[in-house]
């Protein structure tokens, strides 16, 4: 039996086809096919790369101007379709890179070689080889001591620095300086550099990325090269033409193909328990479930069991199952179950044959009445407002699950201000049992009081097996605690069994912070981070950090976040804030912002816009300013996010944006959400949510 080559697609490869015309797009895929097939055939003609610094970089031709750059071994069996374009600017580009592999970590790594260009006293300037594959000197003038002088040569290439790069990484004595130097660092030794320079250990960047480098390396075998999680985060096998084809017809949507390498690892293989990964927005925590949720059910839903997938709303649980459709085979799909929480819960009610409707809005007409008539009974010699019973409802006795009066005299109440004695919780009780008397009336419950008895039903039912191999569960942070106990309780505990995607700084819907540990979910040893933003430039990024500025950020199970070591891949303009008098101004500044990012977009750009506002009668008055300016635009609702929608402007809430991406935003506020105060906390998580919907350009008007 012939052995056939392994043919790999880089993703320089896939983002330049993504902008070729479309004329040369089906003439390269028609070609690629042919060359998956067998590269080794005599009809592919390879023309070496006069000047190339890797001898085993190729040209192939396309037609009689276009030129595929293909990297073809001396020896092995690895074929990988590296770069496409114009015959000189191909061979521009593949003169000064090489592919190599990183001899601690194993990872196949396409290294960019430049030179040093010098100015001699009295002459031009002078082109020197570079032995070290040096930055421009100018770049890395040293003005401080270098930020890596410590690390041997092996603690570098251990985090992902290319052996060609080393010279240059032991010159950087700023974060300025290695950001400079980012374009050319394989992704894994940025995020490692920095985490360094931010005062991690080597050691413990490695052991959170669970990367071995206690291994002996063959830095010729390119077939076990890319076999690696980091090789996996640049280049992606195909098998056959199905797979060829399916990837070359979607290159903008890179993030089916290519994972981070913590990612990677976090996507893949088995845990011993539940999981929890915190990222900031932008870091690929919704990715990164998905394809978890992919995983477990091509390899662990077996028996007839499935992986659910749930998130906090329905509009989030609709794009998450939309784009699992991308990513997933229609085999892979029958075992993955999306649906958020409380969907959810409606269906178990209905097959449990429960009459009660959960009450999500306690100004509805039936819920209203029972508050109105609770509180009619509330002790008027205590004085405390009614806005204290709602609060002290929400946050003590539903969020605790508290039913009795001996739980309530016992019940934790850090953080609610006023201090009840014994005689005082006796006198408040009766509210809370009025209401949920009157609830029980009207055959309605609490959501929460919903997600507790739920609980308790399928702990004490004999075949309590749900029928899930797996949950995944994004957007943790708006859960609370009565719903982080149903989770856990909805499977047994074991391996596999519970994978937590979240952000603290995120939670815009949840009051009431869940600690997984008090509801039943061990995550020791299991805790993983996300740092890379991989949507928001750096500079966004940081105006949205400096919303929250006395903020405290919770790590979902009794602790605290922090920002510092987050980053951005991606650079751009400073985003704009500014003060308007009102919507009218407002829409001013907005239409005149999208008109002059159309105007410098690229001919081939669709650049995507999104003006975010803080109520649904703000978003449409801003709609109708900008129809009457001449610019398109389209809500986004409960039902659509309208995300095929072309040349037009969205328009959504702040909560509504959540989940969602555009090129560039503009918020729209009032100015009391800036208040430096405890109160406006959650009003600035809705702005940071916001912000951080852009990936390029944000303007913030306050009105």
């Amino acid at each position: 039996m012939s052995f056939k080559p392994k043919v790999a697609l880089a993703q320089d490869f896939l983002l330049q086809l993504a902008r070729l015309p479309v004329s040369v797009h089906s003439k390269v895929m028609k070609w690629a096919i042919l060359f998956q097939a067998d590269p080794t055939s005599s009809s592919i003609n390879y023309e070496n790369i006069n000047g190339a610094r890797d001898s085993n970089l190729k040209s192939v031709r396309l037609d009689k101007d276009w030129r595929g750059i293909v990297f073809k071994p001396s020896k092995g069996d690895v074929y990988v379709l590296l770069y496409v374009d114009h015959h000189d600017d191909a061979y521009r580009w593949a003169e000064n890179r090489k592919l190599t592999i990183n001899p601690v970590t194993g990872a196949m790594q396409m290294v960019t070689i430049e030179q040093v260009v010098e100015q001699t006293a009295g002459t031009g300037p002078t082109e020197q080889q570079a032995p070290d594959y040096a930055v421009p000197a100018t770049a890395v003038e040293p003005v401080s001591a270098p930020l890596f002088g410590e690390l041997s040569d092996t603690e570098l290439m251990s985090l992902g620095v290319p052996k060609e790069l080393i010279s240059s990484v032991r010159r950087i004595c700023s974060e300025e300086a290695l950001d400079a130097l980012q374009p050319r660092l394989p992704a894994e030794a940025y995020e490692g550099l920095f985490l360094v320079a931010a005062g991690d250990s080597v050691n413990l960047v490695l052991q959170s990325r669970e990367t071995r480098v206690d291994q002996t390396i063959d830095t010729s075998d390119f077939a076990a090269a890319l076999a690696t999680a980091e090789s996996q985060s640049r280049f992606v096998v195909v098998d056959d033409d199905e797979a060829m084809q399916a990837i070359m017809n979607a290159p903008l949507a890179q993030w089916r193909v290519f994972l981070h390498p913590t990612q990677n690892k976090l996507a893949r293989g088995d845990r011993s328990g539940p999981v929890r990964v915190l990222g900031g927005a932008g870091t690929g925590k919704t990715v990164l479930a998905m394809h978890r949720a992919k995983w477990l059910a091509e390899n662990r839903a077996l028996g007839g069991k499935k992986v659910l997938f749930t998130t906090f709303t329905r509009n989030l649980a609709f794009d998450i199952e939309e784009n699992l459709k991308t990513l997933c085979s229609a085999n892979t799909m029958a075992k993955i179950e999306v649906k958020n929480l409380d969907a959810w819960v409606g269906g178990f009610m209905r097959t449990r044959k429960l009459e009660h409707r959960i009450v999500y809005d306690r100004k509805q007409d039936g819920a209203l009445q029972a508050w109105q008539s609770a509180l009619a009974t509330k002790d008027a010699t205590l004085d405390l407002p009614d806005s204290f019973y709602s609060d002290e409802l929400e946050q003590v006795v539903l969020a605790q699950g508290i039913t009795t009066l001996e739980q309530y005299r016992t019940a934790r109440r850090i953080g609610r201000g006023v201090i009840l004695s014994r005689a005082k919780r006796d006198a408040v009780w009766p509210v809370f049992e009025e209401y949920r008397g009157q609830l029980a009336l009207r055959k309605l419950k609490e959501v929460d009081d919903a997600y507790r008895e739920i609980s308790e039903m399928i702990a004490t039912e004999q075949d309590s097996d749900l029928g899930y191999a797996s949950i995944v569960v994004d957007e943790t942070q708006d859960f609370g605690p009565q719903a982080l106990k149903l989770l856990r309780a909805m499977i047994v505990q074991g391996p596999n069994d519970l994978f937590f995607v979240g952000d603290g700084h995120q939670r815009i819907y949840s009051r009431n912070r869940a600690a997984m540990s008090r509801c039943g979910i061990d995550i020791r040893g299991r805790s993983r981070k996300l740092y890379l933003n991989y949507r928001t430039t750096d500079e966004i990024r940081h105006q949205a950090v400096a919303l929250l500025e006395g903020c405290e950020i919770d790590d979902l199970d009794d602790g605290q976040d922090e920002s510092k070591r987050y980053k951005s891949l991606s650079h751009g303009p400073q985003p704009e804030m500014r003060k308007t008098s009102g919507i009218e101004e407002a829409a001013q500044a907005a239409t005149a912002f999208i008109l002059h990012w159309r105007s410098e977009q690229a001919e081939h750009e669709s650049l995507s816009f999104c003006v975010v506002s803080n109520s649904e009668k703000s978003r449409d008055a801003l709609g109708q300013q900008l129809q009457a300016a001449g610019i398109a635009s389209i809500p986004i609702t409960a039902q659509s996010n309208h995300a095929d929608a072309r040349n037009v402007v969205h328009l959504a809430t702040m909560h509504r944006a959540k989940g969602l991406e555009f090129d560039c935003v503009i918020i729209v506020a009032p100015e009391s959400y800036l208040d430096p105060m405890e109160e406006t906390a959650g009003q600035r998580r809705l702005l940071y949510v916001a912000l951080t919907r852009a990936k390029r350009g944000a303007l913030l008007l306050m009105v």
